[in-house]
C-alpha cells in the first residue's frame, strides 16, 4: 500500500497508518476516512481515456499489491424519458447498480475492500448483512481464495441473496435477531478472532463505492447533475459519492457538487428523521421494519458521514417513503423503462415522485436516481405485489375470450 494515504478520524482528525486494521478512531471512537496526499497527480494521467470501470479511477483509490476484481462497475446510466413524462420532470437518469457482477452496488466496495484484505495478508473476512453485502463479499472472497463468514438476521433476508452467499461458499451464521444485532456480533467476533471486517464501517469499502459518482459524471460527459437521489440504509453510498465528488472538486475536475438526497423507508428512517428536525445527531430505530429489506437498518453506522453529505451539499436533503410508495415505484420503473430493481432500490424513485409532488425538485433539474440492486434479489416480494397470472384451460376458445378482453383494454388505453 502506498505511503501517500492514511486513515483519519472525521471528528478529532487523528491520523493512523493506512495498513492498520482498524475501523473507528482509537482515540474518540468516530468513523475514519481514507485520505490521499497527492490526488492532483491524476490531472496529468491518461486515465480519462480508459473504458469505464471501478479501477479506471485507480488514481483516486488505494494502490494495492493485490487487486481482486470481477469486472465490476461500468453500469448503465439510463435516460428515462417515459418515466420523466410520467413524473413531470424534464431530465431524469437512472444509474442501475443491479448490473454489477453479483447484482448490486456492493461489488464496488468489495473489489477494494477484499483487495485491501488480501494485500494486508488477511485470510479470513467477515460481515453482517441484510443480503447484498453477504452475496458480494462471498463472491470476492472466493475469487481471492480466502475464507468468508457472514452474519445474517435469521428469516429476514431475501432468498435470492442468501442463495448467492451459500453458493459462493461462505459460512453463513443466521442470527436470531435483527441486522443491527448481527453487526454488533460480527464486530466483536472480528476483534476476538482477527477476521477482517468488511461492512461499510470499513473506510476502504466506501472508496470503491464512491466510483458510482465518478461514473455518473463521466457518463454525463463531465457535466455534474443538479441532484443525485439514492436509497439510504447503512448510509455508505450517499457518504461515499459525496466524498468522491468533493475530492474531484478540490482538484478542479468538476466545478460543483450535486444535491445529495437520501431516501429512507418510513419504518427505518433515523437519518431522514434527524434531517427533518435539523439535528446533527440521530435517534436510532430499535425495531426497524420495511418491505425493503436492504435498507431495514435502524442503526446505520455511517450516519455521521451521511449527514455530512446531506448538510454539506447544496440544498441536500433526506425524505421518507412508505412501503406502498416503494412497491408502486418498483412497478412504475419496470413498466415505463423496463428496469427491474429490488424494493430498496425503488425507494429512490418513490422519493423523487414525492419530492416533485411537494415542489422540492424543480421540473428542469437534471436528476440521477441510483438503483442499488437487481429485482431478482427479492422475487417473492415482486410476485406478491403484482397481479396474479391468469389461469386458463388449455383450450383456444377460452384463450380467445381472455385475449379479446386484453385487446379491448389495450385499444382503450391508447385511444386518443
Amino acid at each position: 500500500m502506498d505511503s501517500d494515504l492514511w486513515l483519519e478520524c472525521i471528528s478529532c482528525h487523528t491520523k493512523f497508518d493506512a495498513r492498520k486494521m482498524i475501523y473507528v478512531c482509537e482515540k474518540c471512537g468516530h468513523l475514519l476516512d481514507v485520505n490521499y496526499s497527492n490526488l492532483d497527480r491524476a490531472l496529468e494521467g491518461d486515465w480519462k481515456d480508459k473504458p469505464i470501470s471501478v479501477w479506471k479511477y485507480s488514481p483516486f483509490l488505494p494502490k494495492l499489491e493485490h487487486v481482486i476484481s470481477l469486472n465490476e462497475g461500468k453500469t448503465n446510466l439510463y435516460h428515462c424519458i417515459n418515466l420523466s413524462d410520467k413524473l413531470g420532470i424534464d431530465n431524469l437518469w437512472v444509474k442501475n447498480e443491479g448490473e454489477n457482477p453479483t447484482g448490486s452496488f456492493k461489488d464496488r466496495g468489495m473489489t477494494v475492500g477484499v483487495s485491501v484484505a488480501k494485500s494486508l495478508g488477511s485470510n479470513i473476512v467477515a460481515c453482517a448483512s441484510t443480503g447484498n453485502t453477504s452475496a458480494s463479499l462471498a463472491a470476492y472472497a472466493a475469487k481471492a481464495k480466502i475464507t468468508c463468514v457472514v452474519f445474517i438476521p435469521s428469516g429476514k433476508i431475501a432468498l435470492g441473496k442468501l442463495a448467492q452467499a451459500m453458493m459462493y461458499g461462505a459460512f453463513v451464521l443466521a442470527i436470531k435477531g435483527n441486522f443491527d444485532e448481527a453487526l454488533e456480533l460480527v464486530q466483536e467476533s472480528c476483534e476476538r478472532f482477527h477476521m477482517y471486517l468488511l461492512n461499510s464501517l470499513n473506510p476502504y469499502r466506501l472508496e470503491g463505492q464512491k466510483t458510482i459518482g465518478y461514473e455518473i459524471v463521466d457518463q454525463l460527459n463531465w457535466d455534474v447533475p443538479e441532484a443525485i437521489i439514492l436509497p439510504v440504509g447503512n448510509a455508505g453510498n450517499i457518504s461515499a459519492i459525496y466524498k468522491g465528488l468533493l475530492e474531484w472538486k478540490k482538484i478542479g475536475l468538476i466545478d460543483k457538487i450535486p444535491r445529495m438526497i437520501g431516501i429512507q423507508a418510513e419504518g427505518s428512517a433515523p437519518i431522514a428523521n434527524a434531517y427533518k428536525k435539523g439535528d446533527k445527531d440521530v435517534t436510532f430505530v430499535e425495531k426497524p421494519e420495511t418491505v425493503a429489506t436492504a435498507i431495514r437498518i435502524g442503526k446505520p453506522v455511517n450516519w455521521e458521514k451521511a449527514l455530512r453529505a446531506i448538510y454539506g451539499s447544496p440544498k441536500g436533503m433526506a425524505e421518507t417513503v412508505s412501503d406502498e410508495e416503494i412497491l408502486e415505484a418498483q412497478k412504475t420503473l419496470a413498466r415505463t423503462e423496463g428496469i427491474f430493481v429490488e424494493p430498496a432500490s425503488a425507494s429512490s424513485i418513490a422519493g423523487l415522485k414525492k419530492l416533485i409532488d411537494d415542489g422540492k425538485i424543480e421540473r428542469d433539474e437534471r436528476v440521477v436516481c441510483v438503483t442499488t440492486g437487481h429485482g431478482l434479489k427479492d422475487p417473492d416480494t415482486a410476485i406478491k405485489s403484482c397481479e396474479k397470472p391468469i389461469q386458463v384451460e388449455a383450450d383456444i376458445e377460452e384463450i380467445e375470450k381472455i385475449l379479446s378482453k386484453i385487446m379491448r383494454k389495450t385499444m382503450n388505453a391508447y385511444a386518443v
